[in-house]
């Protein structure tokens, strides 16, 4: 390991964003990748969009091998200062249905059911009357 316990700031990590000079931050450690830009199997663009913020997920969501977690470990130049990382939003599953809207769906399915039950009773009804009403001559 290449770092002596020595703490960034996100601000200060997202000065080195470019080709010639490319930090990322990965499970709260930072990592100098500028060397390993043209090795890198998936080409040095998916690593630098990943520079000024905590690549951690973009990192775990590729699946690197246990070879190329170790591989961190020589990039390795100290450890960021969690303070300065924004928080991510927590995903909040949305609320299930009030009571209220519970019923008018109830109503509407209701209604969708008797409506045309009515329309047709009433056409029967109406065929039926005209059939059996016959002029007396």
């Amino acid at each position: 390991m290449g770092g002596d316990g020595k703490v960034f700031t996100l601000a200060e990590v997202s000065q080195h964003s470019s080709s010639q000079d490319c930090w990322i931050v990965i499970d709260g450690k930072v990592y100098d990748v500028t060397k390993f830009l043209d090795d890198h199997p998936g080409g040095d663009e998916v690593i630098l969009t990943s520079t000024g913020k905590d690549a951690t997920d973009d990192f775990e969501d590729v699946g690197h091998s246990s070879t190329a977690k170790a591989m961190l470990d020589e990039y390795y130049v100290g450890d960021i200062d969690t303070a300065t990382v924004p928080v991510k939003a927590k995903f909040v599953p949305p609320t299930s249905k009030t009571v209220e809207d519970k019923s008018s769906d109830f109503v509407i399915k209701l209604l969708q059911f008797l409506v045309p039950l009515l329309i047709l009773g009433l056409a029967f009804g109406i065929r039926y009357y005209t059939k059996t009403k016959t002029p007396s001559s």
